[in-house]
């Protein structure tokens, strides 16, 4: 697949490969994602806006520069924003490969970062060199407003430009809590919203830190995604419920959305409101209870997202599916083309509206 290298959120020539839960693909231009959507179906997206999470700095105990990008915490509220996981690099920028950033000076407890007008801790080294958990110090105000001046969007090399904040806010973004972009969202916009009403088609949404994508180091990022934590409203659990009793379908827009709901979900299937840690891997080997279909980025084997991808269909069509991609020239990463993959279930087959009426 191609990289995708402007940032631009809904470009007209988006693609969409689709596999329904028979396993057959079909490809049609992105903007055709809802009539892929009936009548009853709950789209389910992510609100979480992104966080300015890449902070450049030094390591005060050697003077060396690093960049620490903040990675996870274990809460949404806004008066929690002291602690931290990081994973930090040496010198360098975005415009370096993550996988060739040079490593960060030796870490240990104790350590001290002056990250512009922030000041923040090493509290512990996470088993590994280059992720740490961190606690910056001040008043929340005062961290707040130092992560606003200083940090920047997280980014990786494949965008040559230094991304704005809007440029990784989806068209629905809320709170600021996540670490990279929801991109998936980036689909939404009012017309699709409006199009999706008329069809009969209900909108809902969750809160989900969405984690880093990419660590730069393999052994690391066989851990992804790390500890997530999520919100999920009464109305959000009650029309899943709605849905369900009109037989719609769970459509998640985006890997975060299907952590989430999954891990709030009992055995029946049952979605329980309120903050929850997602703290699970999908993948293969995992059965889904709520969601039904997934829209997602394009992913290579081998990544988190893929995996979880796993749960959906079965590796034989993904196999295909990464074929065609490669074959049509798909793009991939935060501004690239999508998929749409329905699980092998007994529900209703993904297909255009027009023609199941």
């Amino acid at each position: 697949m191609i990289a995708a290298h402007l940032p631009i959120q809904r470009p007209q020539q988006a693609k969409l490969l689709v596999i329904d839960a028979r396993g057959d693909i079909t490809h049609v231009p992105r903007i055709r994602f809802v009539d892929f959507l009936r009548n009853g179906d709950l789209v389910v997206a992510n609100d979480a806006a992104t966080l300015p999470a890449s902070l450049q700095g030094a390591h005060l105990p050697s003077g060396l520069p690093v960049e620490v990008r903040l990675a996870s915490r274990r809460s949404l509220t806004s008066d929690d924003v002291r602690h931290f996981s990081a994973v930090v690099f040496g010198d360098g920028d975005f415009r370096t490969r993550t996988e060739d950033r040079r490593p960060p000076p030796q870490l240990k407890a104790g350590d001290q970062f002056a990250l512009g007008p922030l000041l923040a801790t090493v509290n512990s080294v996470l088993g590994h060199p280059r992720l740490v958990e961190l606690s910056f110090q001040g008043g929340v105000d005062e961290i707040w407003a130092g992560l606003a001046k200083h940090g920047r969007p997280i980014q990786y090399a494949h965008v040559a430009m230094p991304l704005a904040l809007w440029d990784v806010w989806t068209p629905i973004a809320g709170p600021p809590v996540a670490f990279e972009s929801p991109s998936a969202g980036f689909v939404l916009d009012w017309r699709t919203l409006l199009a999706m009403r008329a069809s009969g088609v209900s909108v809902a949404t969750v809160t989900h830190a969405a984690g880093i994508s990419s660590t730069g180091d393999q052994e690391l990022d066989r851990h992804l995604p790390f500890d997530e934590p999520y919100y999920i409203s009464p109305a959000t659990a009650c029309a899943i419920l709605r849905s369900r009793a009109r037989c719609g379908r769970i459509v998640a827009i985006g890997t975060t959305v299907v952590r989430a709901l999954e891990h709030a979900a009992d055995p029946t299937g049952r979605v329980h409101a309120g903050y929850g840690l997602a703290t699970q891997r999908i993948n293969a080997t995992s059965r889904l209870c709520v969601v039904d279909a997934i829209l997602s980025g394009t992913h290579e084997p081998g990544t988190s997202h893929y995996e979880l991808l796993r749960a959906f269909t079965d590796d034989e069509t993904l196999s295909r599916a990464s074929a065609e991609l490669n074959a049509a020239g798909y793009r991939t990463h935060e501004f690239g083309d999508s998929v749409l993959v329905e699980t092998g279930s007994d529900r209703s087959i993904i297909g255009p509206a027009a023609a199941r009426r």
